[in-house]
Protein backbone atom coordinates (compact mmCIF):
# COMPACT_ATOMS: atom_id res chain seq x y z
CA UNK A 1 0.00 0.00 0.00
CA UNK A 2 1.32 3.07 -1.32
CA UNK A 3 1.25 6.18 1.58
CA UNK A 4 1.59 10.25 0.71
CA UNK A 5 2.73 12.47 2.92
CA UNK A 6 -0.62 15.07 4.05
CA UNK A 7 -0.41 18.20 5.19
CA UNK A 8 -2.75 18.27 7.91
CA UNK A 9 -4.76 21.23 6.44
CA UNK A 10 -5.15 19.13 3.70
CA UNK A 11 -6.03 16.23 6.00
CA UNK A 12 -9.57 14.83 5.01
CA UNK A 13 -10.91 12.05 7.92
CA UNK A 14 -14.20 11.34 9.24
CA UNK A 15 -12.77 11.37 12.33
CA UNK A 16 -16.15 9.16 14.09
CA UNK A 17 -15.65 6.44 11.63
CA UNK A 18 -12.14 6.50 11.84
CA UNK A 19 -12.35 5.57 15.72
CA UNK A 20 -15.80 3.22 15.67
CA UNK A 21 -14.72 1.15 11.96
CA UNK A 22 -11.45 1.06 10.85
CA UNK A 23 -9.59 -0.31 13.81
CA UNK A 24 -6.23 1.63 15.10
CA UNK A 25 -3.56 0.46 16.79
CA UNK A 26 -1.29 2.54 18.94
CA UNK A 27 2.20 1.68 19.36
CA UNK A 28 4.62 3.47 21.21
CA UNK A 29 8.69 2.09 21.58
CA UNK A 30 11.64 2.14 19.25
CA UNK A 31 11.89 0.58 16.39
CA UNK A 32 15.59 0.34 15.91
CA UNK A 33 15.70 -1.46 19.15
CA UNK A 34 13.24 -3.58 18.46
CA UNK A 35 11.49 -2.76 21.49
CA UNK A 36 8.11 -1.39 21.32
CA UNK A 37 4.33 -2.90 21.75
CA UNK A 38 0.57 -2.14 19.93
CA UNK A 39 -2.46 -1.96 21.47
CA UNK A 40 -5.82 -1.69 19.32
CA UNK A 41 -7.49 1.60 20.63
CA UNK A 42 -11.25 2.73 19.93
CA UNK A 43 -11.30 5.61 21.36
CA UNK A 44 -9.82 9.26 21.46
CA UNK A 45 -10.36 12.60 19.16
CA UNK A 46 -8.36 14.05 16.77
CA UNK A 47 -8.29 18.13 16.25
CA UNK A 48 -6.04 21.12 17.20
CA UNK A 49 -5.03 21.74 20.63
CA UNK A 50 -2.70 24.40 21.65
CA UNK A 51 -2.45 26.00 17.69
CA UNK A 52 -1.02 22.16 17.23
CA UNK A 53 -2.46 19.69 14.89
CA UNK A 54 -3.10 16.64 17.49
CA UNK A 55 -4.78 12.95 18.27
CA UNK A 56 -5.77 12.43 21.62
CA UNK A 57 -5.46 8.61 23.18
CA UNK A 58 -6.15 6.48 26.46
CA UNK A 59 -4.17 3.69 27.85
CA UNK A 60 -5.40 1.73 30.92
CA UNK A 61 -2.18 1.67 33.33
CA UNK A 62 -3.20 -2.43 33.12
CA UNK A 63 -2.30 -2.81 29.36
CA UNK A 64 1.59 -3.73 28.61
CA UNK A 65 1.15 -0.65 25.73
CA UNK A 66 1.06 1.86 29.45
CA UNK A 67 4.50 1.08 30.37
CA UNK A 68 5.98 2.16 26.15
CA UNK A 69 3.46 5.18 26.15
CA UNK A 70 5.38 5.94 29.52
CA UNK A 71 8.92 5.34 28.89
CA UNK A 72 8.86 6.78 25.45
CA UNK A 73 8.10 10.29 24.19
CA UNK A 74 6.43 9.39 21.10
CA UNK A 75 3.75 6.71 19.47
CA UNK A 76 1.84 6.39 16.41
CA UNK A 77 -1.54 5.82 15.65
CA UNK A 78 -2.75 3.39 12.50
CA UNK A 79 -5.35 2.88 10.68
CA UNK A 80 -6.43 -0.08 8.86
CA UNK A 81 -8.78 -1.48 6.10
CA UNK A 82 -11.50 -3.30 7.63
CA UNK A 83 -9.70 -7.26 6.19
CA UNK A 84 -7.32 -6.14 8.73
CA UNK A 85 -10.03 -6.84 11.64
CA UNK A 86 -8.79 -10.21 12.94
CA UNK A 87 -5.15 -8.88 13.35
CA UNK A 88 -6.74 -6.00 14.99
CA UNK A 89 -8.94 -7.85 17.52
CA UNK A 90 -5.50 -9.96 18.29
CA UNK A 91 -4.00 -7.65 19.12
CA UNK A 92 -6.25 -6.00 21.29
CA UNK A 93 -7.20 -9.08 23.55
CA UNK A 94 -3.54 -10.32 23.45
CA UNK A 95 -0.76 -8.99 25.82
CA UNK A 96 2.86 -8.26 24.31
CA UNK A 97 3.98 -9.51 27.30
CA UNK A 98 2.98 -13.21 27.24
CA UNK A 99 4.26 -13.36 24.08
CA UNK A 100 5.17 -12.41 20.09
CA UNK A 101 1.68 -10.88 19.26
CA UNK A 102 2.54 -8.53 16.47
CA UNK A 103 4.41 -11.96 14.75
CA UNK A 104 1.22 -13.97 15.60
CA UNK A 105 -0.91 -11.34 13.64
CA UNK A 106 0.57 -11.45 10.48
CA UNK A 107 1.35 -7.19 10.45
CA UNK A 108 4.62 -5.76 9.33
CA UNK A 109 5.98 -3.42 11.65
CA UNK A 110 8.38 -0.67 9.49
CA UNK A 111 10.31 2.21 10.70
CA UNK A 112 8.59 5.57 10.58
CA UNK A 113 9.79 8.71 9.24
CA UNK A 114 9.54 11.26 12.12
CA UNK A 115 9.64 9.35 15.25
CA UNK A 116 11.00 6.13 16.78
CA UNK A 117 7.68 4.42 16.54
CA UNK A 118 7.17 2.00 14.25
CA UNK A 119 4.04 2.30 12.15
CA UNK A 120 2.61 -0.71 10.17
CA UNK A 121 3.16 -1.33 6.50
CA UNK A 122 -0.32 -2.88 6.24
CA UNK A 123 -2.06 0.48 6.92
CA UNK A 124 -3.95 2.81 5.10
CA UNK A 125 -3.31 6.15 7.59
CA UNK A 126 0.07 6.23 10.24
CA UNK A 127 -0.17 9.38 12.29
CA UNK A 128 3.40 9.69 14.06
CA UNK A 129 2.87 11.85 17.19
CA UNK A 130 5.00 13.43 19.92
CA UNK A 131 3.40 13.21 23.21
CA UNK A 132 2.73 17.10 24.46
CA UNK A 133 0.02 16.27 27.66
CA UNK A 134 -1.19 13.79 29.76
CA UNK A 135 -3.80 13.42 32.80
CA UNK A 136 -5.15 10.57 34.41
CA UNK A 137 -9.12 10.30 34.35
CA UNK A 138 -10.85 11.43 37.33
CA UNK A 139 -13.73 9.86 38.27
CA UNK A 140 -14.84 12.96 40.53
CA UNK A 141 -15.15 14.64 37.22
CA UNK A 142 -17.68 12.27 35.65
CA UNK A 143 -20.45 14.39 34.81
CA UNK A 144 -22.30 11.61 33.05
CA UNK A 145 -23.04 8.95 35.95
CA UNK A 146 -22.72 5.96 33.33
CA UNK A 147 -19.28 6.50 31.96
CA UNK A 148 -18.41 4.96 35.57
CA UNK A 149 -20.04 2.00 34.21
CA UNK A 150 -16.85 1.25 31.96
CA UNK A 151 -14.66 1.04 34.50
CA UNK A 152 -15.54 -2.25 37.00
CA UNK A 153 -11.61 -2.27 38.14
CA UNK A 154 -11.48 0.99 38.21
CA UNK A 155 -8.58 1.56 36.12
CA UNK A 156 -9.22 4.55 34.84
CA UNK A 157 -7.52 5.51 31.52
CA UNK A 158 -4.34 7.85 30.97
CA UNK A 159 -5.28 10.10 28.46
CA UNK A 160 -2.62 11.16 26.16
CA UNK A 161 -2.09 14.69 23.91
CA UNK A 162 0.20 13.67 20.50
CA UNK A 163 1.33 16.61 18.17
CA UNK A 164 0.96 15.43 14.93
CA UNK A 165 4.07 15.61 13.20
CA UNK A 166 3.38 13.40 10.54
CA UNK A 167 -0.15 12.09 8.55
CA UNK A 168 0.78 9.38 5.48
CA UNK A 169 -1.75 8.36 3.93
CA UNK A 170 -3.91 6.36 1.31
CA UNK A 171 -5.76 9.09 -1.48
CA UNK A 172 -8.78 8.31 0.80
CA UNK A 173 -7.00 10.96 3.53
CA UNK A 174 -6.38 13.37 0.62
Amino acid sequence: MTLQSIEPNKFIVKAIDLWNNSGMLLTSGDFSKKYFNTMTVGWGSLGVMWGKPFVQVVVRPTRYTYKFTELYDTFTLCAFPKKFLKALMLLGTKSGKEGDKIKESGLTPIESEKVPSPGFAEANLILECKKIYWDDLKPTNFVDETIDGNYPKKDYHRIYFGEILGIFGTEVFQ
